[in-house]
Parts: C-alpha cells; sequence; structure tokens
C-alpha cells in the first residue's frame, strides 16, 4: 500500500458513494469515500465500541478521536443533539466526508477538524476513540498524551483495541503514564478490548 488511511491528503482517486449503516438504532444513509479508513462501512472495532459503551450524557463537550467518516461522532450527536461533538483527524478527506454526513442528516453540533482546530480551552465530558494504532507506538502514545488530559472531572474516555495489536500492553501504559486516572478493561468483545479511563475524583 502506498499511503495510508491516515494521510493528510491521500493520493489515490476520491470515488464517493453512498452507503446504508445502522446509526444509534437507525439505518442512515452516509456518504465513504477511497484513501480514508473503513471506506466500506463501519469496521469491527467500532462496531465493537458502539454496542459496549453506555449512552452519552444528553449535552456535553464530547470528542471523537480519528474520526474518519464518523461514525463515532454522528452516533454520538445523533443521541445528545444538545451536545457539541468535536471530530478529530489527519485526513482531510475523511472530514470533509464527516461536514457532508453530518449535514446530511441534519447535525449541527459536529465540528470536525484537524487537531489545530479544537480550542485549547476545551474539555471533554466524554471521548470515544478508535485509535489509529498503525501510526506506530511513539505517534500513539503522544496523541493519547495531547488528548486524555483534556477530559474533565468527572469525564470518561472510551477506547476500543484489537487485542492482536497490543490492547492489553497498551492498558498497562495507560495505568503507567496517568496514575491520577483510573483504567480498566471495560468490555471484551471478539478479539477487541473497550478500555475505559478516567480521572479519580
Amino acid at each position: 500500500m502506498t499511503e495510508h488511511y491516515f494521510s493528510a491528503e491521500p493520493a489515490t482517486a476520491e470515488k464517493q458513494r453512498r452507503i446504508t449503516v445502522e446509526l444509534a438504532g437507525a439505518e442512515r444513509e452516509v456518504t465513504v469515500a477511497s484513501g480514508i479508513f473503513s471506506p466500506d462501512g463501519i469496521d469491527r472495532g467500532t462496531a465493537v465500541l458502539l454496542r459496549e459503551v453506555p449512552k452519552p450524557p444528553a449535552a456535553g463537550e464530547f470528542l471523537d478521536l480519528g474520526c474518519g467518516w464518523g461514525p463515532l461522532a454522528l452516533t454520538l450527536a445523533l443521541l445528545a443533539p444538545e451536545a457539541q461533538v468535536w471530530a478529530v483527524d489527519v485526513n482531510e478527506r475523511a472530514l470533509d466526508l464527516l461536514r457532508r454526513n453530518a449535514l446530511g442528516l441534519g447535525l449541527s453540533g459536529v465540528r470536525a477538524g484537524t487537531a489545530s482546530s479544537v480550542p485549547d480551552e476545551v474539555r471533554f465530558d466524554l471521548i470515544w476513540s478508535n485509535p489509529p494504532i498503525r501510526i506506530g507506538k511513539a505517534a500513539l502514545h503522544d496523541l493519547l498524551r495531547t488528548w486524555l488530559p483534556r477530559l474533565r472531572e468527572g469525564g470518561t474516555a472510551y477506547l476500543v483495541v484489537a487485542k492482536q495489536l497490543g490492547a492489553d500492553s497498551l492498558q498497562r501504559w495507560l495505568a503507567e503514564t496517568f496514575p491520577a486516572y483510573a483504567v480498566d478493561r471495560y468490555a471484551t468483545e471478539k478479539g477487541f478490548r473497550v478500555l475505559r479511563i478516567s480521572p479519580r475524583e
């Protein structure tokens, strides 16, 4: 593969298409394209996260870290229309698709952009993420060191990671790196772990 889905500007030709997926308990039409993560629908890890996590609060500041075309951000916005949902990715094509999908579903609370588009003062009540494990351990750790400290007191992050891609070692690293946070395995399903991270009271 000459490029990865985490390229900022994919070199492959953009071939958009409409697909039907289940989001927030109903079938929805969304637009996907080549050159992004999971262009054929909802990937297995994201599907596990969506099945396992509790419903979000009715309102607040939420973050989808590594949003792709948007299954997590769109679900958050559908379930909590009063919330502000920040969706972050490096892939501009994916961000454009998410903006289109949010507009098509009438979700005005979704803010899709790169990391620099999120104001420094924003703190999150909830983070949902299928993090980009394949960017490498050092880059992944830097990503988590950047965003997890922005959890508000009482906030929670849920990360889904495949066991074969190092979920258990990542859980240990999180516990060691964030001693002021509670870190546990919230759920296990089909070879994936859902990790829960929250500031200790």
